[in-house]
């Protein structure tokens, strides 16, 4: 018996008696379905290459990335499983003395009386894309001056000759010349803070003082890096996706989502991605240990199949765990007496 009315809760009802459709005292559900709920989250990094990144190995001695580059990964997936009322699946039953049965379970909340569950609505995108700003990175004037010989011609008494004149000309600094002087700054930043430290300065710093100059010095000095080493923007990305298990998938493997290096988190059907695959291996079912007798009007209910869910990327596994899934399990009836 208490086998019985534990199965008795696995069904779902789907919706409330139809009293305008259906016969006085009947009532028509749904069987239960599982919807798989995967929440992701990941995070893009855009880099932003330094201008000075060519030089950084000459003046600072370390290699640096060169080139602007946009990546994302995942950080986090949460997988839950909800059920809902399977529409191609409903019935009608007259419940008759049955009635506290199903009253009973719905105080118990294992009877639904919607045809659903609530959306979410989970809908973050990426802003739009920006440039990296190195704009006020930099001390030094970007102009320098340059001397330059000119010759003119003057007339002696005999001949022309060429007589050399000095001009001062502003130009603007090349690349390398800019990087150099941001190394030159990075250095004096690093002899700085050593000399603060060690107390080699004319100035005495102690307390709150050498550890406020000590950190604006480190902060100038990361500036000064940027140019040299570039610098990373994070954001953050949450989105949640539904997947509704078929018996008629014979492989039971659903793509859950995509991830886009550009794009971020896009849906299972956006062939720029990644593709994340969930994998169901469900248990075989056990029969009943006695049949139901078939007369009269029969109740409807599903066993659900107990899956081992595999979250994969195609080759590291990302999250693996044990869910029910009632469409993959078997339909089962008792009989209900109206009488």
């Amino acid at each position: 018996m208490k086998r019985l009315i534990a199965a008795v809760s696995a069904f779902t009802v789907a919706a409330t008696c139809l009293m305008a459709q259906d016969p006085e005292g009947t009532l028509t559900y749904a069987l239960p379905q599982t919807v798989v709920t995967v929440e992701v989250e990941a995070v893009q990094e855009i880099f932003y290459a330094g201008p000075y990144a060519r030089y950084a190995s000459k003046y600072l001695g370390s290699e640096a990335r060169n080139e602007d580059e946009v990546s994302c990964q995942v950080t986090s997936v949460k997988l839950t499983p909800f059920v809902e009322a399977d529409q191609s699946a409903r019935y009608t039953v007259n419940p008759g003395k049955s009635m506290p049965a199903f009253l009973s379970l719905t105080a118990q909340g294992l009877i639904a009386s919607g045809d659903g569950i609530s959306g979410k609505d989970v809908q973050w995108r990426f802003a739009a894309p920006s440039r990296g700003d190195f704009s006020d990175k930099g001390v030094e004037s970007n102009l320098t001056s340059e001397s330059a010989t000119l010759y003119r011609n003057v007339k002696g008494e005999s001949a022309y000759s060429k007589v050399a004149v000095q001009q001062q000309m502003v130009v603007e600094k090349s690349l390398e010349t800019r990087a150099k002087e941001a190394a030159d700054m990075i250095f004096r930043l690093r002899r700085k803070r050593i000399d603060i430290i060690t107390g080699d300065t004319d100035a005495t710093y102690s307390g709150e003082a050498m550890a406020s100059a000590i950190e604006e010095l480190s902060r100038l000095e990361k500036e000064y890096m940027t140019l040299f080493y570039g610098y990373s923007e994070l954001r953050t990305q949450k989105m949640s996706y539904d997947i509704v298990p078929s018996a008629s998938n014979q492989k039971q493997m659903y793509i859950a989502f995509r991830i886009s290096d550009k794009d971020g988190l896009v849906a299972a059907d956006n062939m720029s991605g990644k593709p994340y695959v969930l994998e169901l291996v469900p248990q075989k079912v056990a029969a009943p240990a006695a049949s139901a007798s078939g007369k009269g009007s029969q109740m409807y209910y599903r066993v659900p199949a107990i899956c081992f869910a595999k979250l994969s990327d195609g080759v590291n596994v990302i999250l693996q765990t044990r869910i029910p899934v009632y469409q993959l399990g078997v339909v089962s009836s008792y009989p209900v007496s109206s009488k």
